[in-house]
């Protein structure tokens, strides 16, 4: 009837509620009762006292009507009321009836009791929980009450070390948030990270590894309507404090690593595609990320990296593969502006763990950040290692060294766009970064305070691995840039008298000496990969005439660069490689020569010539110069060969023949050398287009030479121990190729336009101008203590 309650069974005879409370020990709750064990029966309850003079229940709304509680049997009454007794102790519920009563505690209580079972093992009630799942989903506004609830029952199973039921609180809390709907999951979040707060705050891996993995799942569901006061610090700190963990046992502690890389990722998948959220790519967040996914990398690359490529499946599911996906993903993702914040913890890490050296680690990690970002943002990258290349300028080489062939690495594996916008300042640091190795191996010190020392060995590593880096970045632009790189780095090579000297001031002629070997080295790795059709864009006068220049200077090492530069530029056929004395079995790729290369050799023809000519007859060259002489020519024949070029190029090696009877200054060697060049090349040529009366007249003197003088063939010459005459070189008229001979063969062919040009002994010319042109080098006479000066004069003689 309105206003009463329904009645409830008695305490047993002389049993009170006072009494039965105040006998258990303080801090102790009491217990339920084993499996199958029920209290005796008790007989019903009297009748309840009437309500206080001027209080009354209130009536409920119309259509309302309390639910009809379902009355336990008289066996389970004693067993119900001590579950009431838990419940006012434990749950810490508001005094009243129907907080220490279970059938009038709120439905949504109910239904979260009863997914628990008695005995952990058994799992979670599937039935009770699949009542609480549509539940839930039908009245969603009672979902933050059932969250809370459910974060309470399992923060006092934590409590009690009821880590069975700590499993099921947190399989039903997961059911919920995957059963529920978009709109509706923000009711839940908040109580669950709270949970998984309390479970990663804990001191047990498994709970660790249990309230990951609940995030990941977390993470995976994708909200319409996300939350944008949630914070992710939390997570973010604890997950990787996980991937650096130190536990005992070592499956442990790879569990708890992997755990702790899957928790990162969720927090990346979860934050990094809703910038209006927590902000993952500010700087506090990435030093602690990035970091702890690089120790992992790390520890993998030192023990296991040649097993992991060899058995990868070995390694499924271990922190390193783990790592990987992360990393990768984590990259994959970023924006523009979050390259130098993914970045710059990496730089610090290899700088704090002294990762630099070799090309192990350092260049692993850089070659996952050049696959996985995005193409458009690798020149970031980029320029952040060039950057931290300059801030390690005076570091020890084998740090200098290290980032370059980082750099190297970068620069091959982005094959366009790996350079961006400044093309030249790329270059402009490389080349500075030489500079100062050069300063640094003459002094012996990487620092102007004369403390630390460097060794030459390691500071010419460093300039082999700056120069293959230049090579590197050049073959990654267009043609037309590396026109302008070539320019560019003409443009720093220090030519005394001509150009300032480059480096220290203090370094003197060895240190400029040296700074032009790097930088013609430098120019040779950029000219080796540079193809073009057209030579007149490819060898402008701007970069033709200070290149050859440098064939009229004394040091033999400079002019092989510049030789070996030259052939690279003409030779677009790649027939260098090709280029050999046995011209019985040669195969080189011909074409006629095009209308811009005709306006090329009008242009450049007389310049070429006069070079090769003045660097033929140096004292000093030896048989790598007489053999790039030999490949130069030959390329020139088969690159540029018309009749008039042929003609010219037979004058050429007629007056180099002439020459070498009156010039006694130059040694045995020297002469026969030379001798040996004119026979090779025009071996050559006589296989390539001349008519064959041209073939005979070289063959029969090249067979003289067989018998009665072999030091002039290149054979002979040319090879590691050259075999020279004793005492004074005499030649033969038979041993030389004659003039008047060689006009009879080419009469009557196609050549015969322009046999009168042979009337006309070839000598060097200017073009272009019709006074005297000067070359100078310059370098220190150490003894003396002053600087001597050689003058090259080249006249123009009519």
């Amino acid at each position: 009837m309105p206003g009463t309650l329904p009645r409830f069974p008695s305490l047993p005879r002389g049993v009170t509620m006072p009494a039965l409370l105040n006998s258990l020990p303080r801090g102790i709750n009491p217990p339920s009762l084993p499996r199958g064990i029920t209290m005796p029966s008790m007989p019903t309850l009297p009748s309840l006292p009437s309500m206080p003079r001027g209080v009354t229940i209130p009536s409920l709304p119309r259509g309302m009507s309390l639910p009809r509680a379902a009355m336990p049997a008289v066996t389970e009454a004693p067993r119900r009321l001590l579950q009431d007794c838990c419940s006012v102790l434990d749950h810490q519920t508001p005094g009243g009836l129907c907080g220490c009563c279970w059938a009038l505690r709120p439905r949504y209580k109910r239904l979260v009791d009863n997914i628990f079972p008695e005995d952990p093992e058994e799992g979670l009630v599937k039935a009770n929980m699949e009542k609480l799942t549509f539940f839930a989903l039908s009245a969603p506004e009672k979902l933050d009450r059932i969250a809370a609830y459910l974060s309470e029952r399992l923060t006092r199973e934590l409590n009690r070390h009821r880590y069975g039921y700590v499993c099921i609180a947190m399989e039903a809390m997961e059911q919920l948030l995957l059963a529920c709907h978009c709109q509706s999951i923000n009711l839940l979040v908040e109580s669950f990270l709270s949970t998984l707060r309390l479970l990663l705050e804990a001191d047990k891996p498994h709970l660790h590894i249990l309230a990951t993995n609940s995030f990941v799942k977390f993470a995976n569901i994708e909200e319409d309507t996300p939350s944008y006061h949630r914070s992710y610090d939390f997570f973010v700190s604890r997950f990787s404090e996980m991937c650096h963990s130190d536990h005992e046992d070592l499956d442990t502690r790879n569990k708890i690593r992997v755990s702790g890389i899957r928790g990162l990722q969720g927090v990346v998948r979860k934050t990094v595609d809703d910038e209006l959220q927590v902000n993952i790519w500010e700087p506090r967040h990435m030093e602690q990320i990035v970091p702890a996914l690089l120790v992992n990398l790390q520890q993998h690359s030192q023990n296991d990296s040649g097993l992991f490529s060899a058995f990868p499946s070995l390694f499924s599911g271990s922190p390193a593969e783990q790592t990987e996906v992360c990393f990768r993903e984590l990259l994959c993702r970023a924006a523009y502006g979050h390259i130098n914040n993914a970045i710059k913890p990496v730089l610090m890490h290899l700088d704090s763990h002294s990762l630099w050296q070799g090309r192990g680690f350092a260049v692993q990690c850089f070659q996952i950040i050049m696959y996985s970002i995005q193409s458009q943002h690798s020149h970031l990258v980029i320029q952040q290692l060039l950057g931290h290349l300059d801030a390690n300028s005076r570091s020890p080489a084998s740090v200098r060294a290290g980032i370059v062939e980082v750099l190297s690495e970068a620069a091959v594996i982005e094959a366009t766009g790996s350079v961006g916008p400044t093309v030249l300042e790329v270059f402009n640091t490389l080349l500075r970064q030489l500079r100062q190795s050069v300063d640094y191996q003459l002094t012996g010190y990487y620092d102007n305070g004369g403390k630390h020392k460097t060794s030459s060995i390691e500071e010419k590593k460093l300039q082999d691995a700056v120069i293959k880096t230049i090579g590197s970045f050049a073959n990654t632009l267009p043609i037309y840039q590396r026109s302008e790189v070539m320019l560019f780095i003409m443009g720093k090579i220090p030519v005394p008298g001509i150009y300032p000297a480059l480096g220290s001031p203090n370094s003197g002629f060895e240190g400029s000496r040296m700074i032009q070997v790097m930088l013609l080295k430098s120019l040779l790795q950029v000219s080796e990969h540079y193809e073009s059709s057209n030579l007149l864009t490819a060898l402008p006068s701007s970069f033709l005439e200070p290149l050859l220049s440098f064939t009229l200077m004394e040091d033999p090492e400079i002019r092989l660069l510049v030789l070996s530069i030259l052939t690279s530029l003409i030779d677009r056929r790649h027939n260098a490689s090709r280029v050999a004395f046995d011209v019985s079995s040669l195969e080189m790729k011909e074409d006629r020569c095009s209308r811009q290369d005709n306006l090329f050799m009008r242009k450049h023809a007389q310049r070429l010539y006069r070079h090769v000519y003045l660097a033929s007859r140096e004292e000093n060259s030896g048989r790598s110069h007489y053999q790039a002489l030999f490949t130069l020519l030959a390329v020139l024949s088969v690159e540029l060969a018309n009749e008039e070029v042929v003609v010219d190029l037979i004058r050429l090696i007629l007056a180099l023949q002439m020459t070498l009877s009156n010039q006694e200054c130059l040694s045995v060697f020297n002469r026969c050398g030379i001798h040996a060049l004119c026979a090779a090349f025009l071996n050559l040529l006589s296989q390539l287009g001349p008519p064959p009366t041209l073939h005979q007249h070289i063959t029969q003197v090249i067979e003289s030479r067989q018998k009665d003088a072999p030091h002039l063939l290149p054979e002979v010459m040319f090879c590691d121990k050259p075999r020279l005459p004793e005492g004074e070189l005499k030649v033969d008229e038979a041993l030389l190729f004659i003039q008047s001979k060689i006009c009879e063969a080419l009469a009557g062919s196609s050549y015969s336009a322009h046999c009168e040009r042979f009337n006309t002994p070839y000598t060097p010319q200017l073009t272009g101008t019709q006074t005297r042109r000067k070359y100078s080098q310059s370098y220190f006479d150490w003894k003396n203590g002053g600087v001597q000066t050689k003058l090259i004069e080249v006249r123009n003689v009519k």
